[in-house]
């Protein structure tokens, strides 16, 4: 029998139906597979709310004083000479324009130094610092320019021009540095300030960061897999050299610039200081490591989709030939980036004509050297890993789908 004809609109709202229902439900595994990532980005999101209830140490005092947001509506007294120089501070009058002092008018000082105040002007919006004081009521300092819509905004242009370039993958990258940042703001700093260890726990969110980035990243894929097994290994790598050429050169997360301000934290906090150091070093080489095992773990996948019958021999021969041409660039990449954070201590070196045997032996230039160096050992050292794990693991799991199939 056949069916009746569907009359009126039925027939053009069903097809809709139907075709919206095809999008959204391609078929029962990836519904099932989204419902899955869905529940467990919600439980992510509320394990991260819980897990930030900590009690901090009170290291400073802010009691009295308050940073707000400002705009400078005149300029009492400027501090520019004759000769187009300034000297001193400015003496302003600001608005605030948040808190509980929202549209009071105040005079701030503005000092004229790079690291406090700025040169005001008229309509400019400032961060304004407002202490409290018993005898002369409130006294206020202007702290610096309001940046955070600039910071924003260049963030901003960053994801846009990611979406727009990248496309679906753009998004995919945005989702994954998400996650990344959520991981190593959210979970690892409360980790390590519960008395978790620094380097442990750099560990173990540089796996995670690796697993999830790359799903991400490459979805549920046999190359997906391979690349954060070779990632691991990268990993563990480059902390095991940084670990052992830091103890061999007596170095630790103490040997830095900011010890007086790590003793403080150390005796009032539980965080484990001396860790920092080779917990940085692990995440600084984690981009690196990530980047070169997924490249070679697609190219390999790729080798075997065009020629299933290629050996797994040949499959590792041609992931170590790809990967010898991309640990030049990428180490060239890696310890240039640390020259890049060195360079202003490099120029200071160079112009007061520093002597060779107080540079090298400073514990500045060995942390940068260990630093740049541990993060290349783990990318060189990934490369073989990841090219015998996909000439494994790609075909042996691209058999076995075919026979489930």
């Amino acid at each position: 029998m056949q069916a009746p004809e569907t009359s009126g609109l039925g027939g053009p709202l069903q097809f809709m139906f139907l075709k919206v229902r095809s999008k959204c439900f391609p078929n029962p595994k990836v519904t099932v597979r989204r419902s899955i990532l869905a529940a467990l980005a919600v439980t992510y999101v509320v394990f991260l709310i819980w897990f930030n209830q900590v009690d901090k140490a009170k290291l400073v005092d802010y009691s009295g004083r308050y940073y707000v947001k400002a705009k400078v509506v005149q300029i009492i007294r400027d501090n520019l000479a004759s000769n187009g120089q300034r000297n001193g501070s400015q003496l302003v009058q600001v608005r605030v324009l948040e808190g509980k002092d929202k549209g009071r008018l105040f005079s701030a000082s503005s000092s004229s130094s790079d690291q406090i105040g700025v040169i005001c002007r008229v309509g400019m919006e400032v961060i304004v610092n407002i202490s409290i004081s018993t005898n002369s009521g409130s006294v206020a300092t202007v702290y610096g320019p309001n940046r955070e819509p600039i910071l924003y905004g260049i963030i901003a242009a960053f994801v846009l021009a990611l979406w727009l370039i990248g496309g679906k993958k753009g998004i995919r990258s945005i989702a994954a540095l998400a996650f990344t940042f959520s991981a190593l703001i959210f979970f690892y700093m409360p980790l390590i300030y519960r008395g978790f260890s620094p380097f442990w726990g750099a560990v173990l969110i540089s796996v995670l960061t690796a697993v999830v980035s790359l799903y991400i990243i490459g979805g549920h894929t046999v190359k997906t897999a391979a690349g954060i097994v070779g990632t691991i290994f990268g990993i563990m790598a480059a902390g095991l050299f940084a670990a052992i050429a830091g103890h061999i050169a007596n170095i630790s997360g103490y040997s830095v610039s900011e010890y007086e301000s790590l003793i403080v934290i150390g005796q009032g906090t539980k965080i484990g200081i001396g860790e920092l150091l080779f917990a940085g070093i692990l995440f600084s080489s984690l981009g690196a490591v990530m980047d070169v095992g997924y490249s070679i773990a697609s190219a390999i996948a790729e080798l075997e989709a065009q020629n299933p019958d290629v050996s797994g021999r040949q499959l590792f021969r041609s992931g170590v030939r790809i990967g010898r041409d991309m640990i030049g660039t990428m180490c060239n990449t890696l310890i240039l980036a640390f020259v890049g954070g060195m360079l202003i201590m490099l120029v200071t070196i160079y112009a007061y004509n520093q002597p060779y045997t107080e540079t090298i032996n400073s514990s500045e230039i060995a942390i940068d050297i260990i630093q740049s160096l541990s993060g290349s050992f783990g990318m060189i050292l990934t490369v073989p890993m990841v090219a015998l794990v996909s000439s494994h693991l790609i075909p042996i799991l691209k058999r076995r789908k075919k026979r489930a199939v």
